[in-house]
């Protein structure tokens, strides 16, 4: 017998945690819901806030650079 999903709280993770509208939430495949979630099979972990500020401090925008050439 497979597991059965928590569809409360996949709701509620979805709906509440993640403030999607329901049609949005509904839309979803479960692999995108996880991927959302952090969940992942092979067990990393998803990309949290400290992380992303690492990787802008790590690979920082840069702004173009501007001719005045034509002007």
């Amino acid at each position: 017998m497979s597991a059965r999903l928590d569809w409360p709280g996949l709701m509620r993770a979805g709906i509440a945690g993640l403030r999607l509208r329901p049609a949005e939430f509904w839309a979803l495949t479960p692999g995108e819901l996880a991927l959302m979630l952090g969940i992942s099979p092979d067990g990393a972990r998803g990309l949290t806030r400290s992380r992303l500020e690492a990787l802008v401090r790590a690979f920082p925008d840069r702004e173009r650079e501007t001719s005045d050439a034509g002007q």
